[in-house]
C-alpha cells in the first residue's frame, strides 16, 4: 500500500492527488453505472453531486438532463479544478457549475435540488447525521438522496480494509447503519441495493420526508 498516494483519496492535492483522481475516475466507473441504474432521473432535474472528484458523474448527469442543471461540490481545490476542466464545455453552456465547499454547510438555498448524490464520499463526512440533515434541507419536496459505496460495513470487509480505515480516518457504513442514519435525518422510503458477486457494493436511495 502506497500510503502517500492512498491518503489523497480523502482530499486530493498535488501530483499524487492528480494521480488519485485519475485512478478513482477509472476504478469507480462500473460502480457508478450500477448505482445509477437504480435511480430515476428526469431530463429537467437539478442535481448536486457531493464529493464530485474529477467530475465524471457530473458530466454523466449533465448528459442525462438536457433541460436540467448539474452542480458538483468538493472540498478539495484540486478536485474542483479537475472537475471544471472535465466539464468545461457544459460549464460554458451554463449546464454545469462546480463549487468548492463542505457538505456540512452547503452553499445553496432550501429546496434547490431534485436529487443529491454521493459516490464513494460519505466515508469522510464529518458528522453523518447532521450532514444528511443538511442534504435534506437543500432537497425539494419529494427530492431524493442517492448514496453509492464500493464497500459496505460488514465484519469481513472492515477487517480486510482496516489499514485503509485507520489511514484515512474513514467510516464504512453497513446496510443497517445507512437505514438508521437516513431515518434519523428525516428521510423516508429508504431502499438499499447490494451487489455481492465478487464485491460488496451498496447503494441507498431515500426520499425527503414531507
Amino acid at each position: 500500500m502506497d500510503k502517500k498516494l492512498i491518503i489523497n483519496a480523502r482530499k486530493p492535492k498535488g501530483e499524487l492527488g492528480s494521480q488519485m483522481i485519475e485512478k478513482m475516475n477509472e476504478s469507480h466507473e462500473k460502480l457508478a453505472r450500477w448505482g445509477i441504474s437504480h435511480l430515476d432521473i428526469e431530463n429537467n432535474d437539478i442535481i448536486l453531486d457531493i464529493g464530485c472528484g474529477g467530475g465524471v458523474n457530473v458530466k454523466r448527469f449533465s448528459e442525462m438532463t438536457p433541460n436540467g442543471k448539474i452542480y458538483g461540490l468538493d472540498y478539495s481545490e484540486l478536485s474542483v479544478e479537475k472537475s471544471e476542466h472535465f466539464n468545461k464545455t457544459a460549464i460554458k453552456e451554463g449546464k454545469v457549475e462546480i463549487i468548492q465547499g463542505s457538505v456540512s454547510k452547503l452553499p445553496f438555498e432550501d429546496e434547490t435540488f431534485n436529487i443529491v448524490t454521493g459516490f464513494e464520499t460519505v466515508y469522510f463526512w464529518p458528522d453523518f447525521i447532521e450532514d444528511l440533515k443538511e442534504v435534506n434541507r437543500v432537497l425539494k419536496k419529494d427530492g431524493k438522496i442517492f448514496i453509492c459505496n464500493e464497500a459496505a460495513g460488514e465484519e469481513h470487509i472492515l477487517e480486510k480494509m482496516s489499514d485503509y480505515i485507520e489511514l484515512l480516518d474513514m467510516k464504512i457504513y453497513s446496510e443497517n447503519d445507512l437505514k438508521s442514519a437516513l431515518n434519523d435525518s428525516n428521510f423516508v422510503d429508504i431502499n438499499i441495493f447490494k451487489k455481492d458477486e465478487g464485491n460488496n457494493w451498496i447503494c441507498a436511495i431515500a426520499t425527503k420526508k414531507e
